[in-house]
């Protein structure tokens, strides 16, 4: 049963990095061809694509930084009660 419990928690953390990559750059890309339609242009949606890919590898980072800190903690609580 704990193998179930670790692959179903392997995949919802892939799942988690794809929609955090995912979401800003659909978002910024649909923002930037809203604006491009309003405005008659064409650049808008390739600058905000970018900025949604930043902004994914930004929400990426940080989540697995969040993750890697919380597998330190058990860790740190063994080496202070030894």
């Amino acid at each position: 049963m704990k193998y179930n419990k670790n692959v179903y928690r392997a995949l919802a953390m892939i799942t988690q990095f794809g929609l955090n990559m995912l979401v800003p750059i659909f978002g910024c890309a649909f923002l930037g061809s809203f604006i491009d339609k309003k405005l008659g242009t064409s650049f808008f949606v390739i600058i905000f694509f970018f900025i949604g890919a930043l902004a994914g590898f930004r929400n990426v980072f940080l989540f697995s930084q969040k993750i890697y800190e919380d597998k330190e903690k058990p860790d740190e609580k063994t080496r202070r009660n030894k």
